[in-house]
């Protein structure tokens, strides 16, 4: 199977050349558009995700010999959670080179979060599949290097942090709603609105909706830290 220049571009950004280049053909087709005959992404997102957390977790042990399990674990989430993959597709480039079917394509596929994100995963256990462990090991800490330097010691994201700072009160967990979506099919913005027992409330817009909860309850949660409310 010969690339086509799209996807040898994308080969160059990534930095490994593939003996077996369908699968980077695999890696990059979404649900939307696979079929019996061109097979999509999901198998190889499932072991992507499983090697991903392998070098992660070895990457964390090796940079910090003094850390406990619990101050571990949260730094381990930030690396490997999907928003973090999808920032990384970005960086790469892989939205451009995806392959997908029409009804993705018309409400902006290439940059949904879960899409770049699962796309990333795939891409780490395709060159898996074609080179070995150690190369998507290599892979991975190239393209994680920076994040895997600068992860806040304490990485919770915002709504574990905000619902642990209310069960800590007695609360119940923070309630999520959408609060409005703008913008067209293709690249809507969604606000969403974050709320605790007590009334206090934030909101937030961003592209996703899981962006945009985690901005609302780093909000709330902020001002509430800051005696605000």
């Amino acid at each position: 199977m010969r690339l086509s220049a799209d996807l040898l571009a994308f080969q160059g950004r990534l930095g490994h050349q593939f003996r077996k280049p369908e699968l980077l053909v695999r890696a990059v087709t979404h649900a939307s558009i696979g079929t019996v005959t061109r097979p999509d992404n999901q198998r190889l997102e499932f072991l992507g995700d499983r090697v991903l957390g392998l070098v992660m977790a070895e990457a964390l042990l090796a940079a910090d010999a003094g850390a406990s399990e619990g101050q571990l674990a949260p730094r381990f989430n930030a690396l490997v959670r999907k928003e973090t993959c999808a920032d990384v597709a970005r960086e790469v480039g892989l939205g451009e080179v995806l392959k997908l079917g029409r009804s993705e394509m018309l409400t902006g596929g290439r940059r949904k979060e879960a899409l770049l994100g699962d796309a990333m995963e795939a891409v780490i256990a395709a060159v898996h599949q074609d080179a070995g462990f150690e190369a998507a090991r290599a892979l991975v800490l190239r393209l994680w290097a920076g994040r895997i330097a600068t992860v806040e010691p304490d990485a919770r994201d915002a709504k574990t942090s905000l619902q642990e700072w209310a069960q800590a009160r007695g609360m119940p967990p923070p309630g999520y709603e959408e609060a409005g979506r703008s913008g067209p099919d293709h690249a809507p913005v969604f606000t969403v609105r974050v709320t605790l027992a007590t009334g206090a409330a934030a909101e937030a817009s961003a592209g996703s909706k899981r962006v945009a909860e985690q901005a609302a309850a780093r909000m709330l949660l902020e001002r509430m830290e800051a005696g605000n409310d």
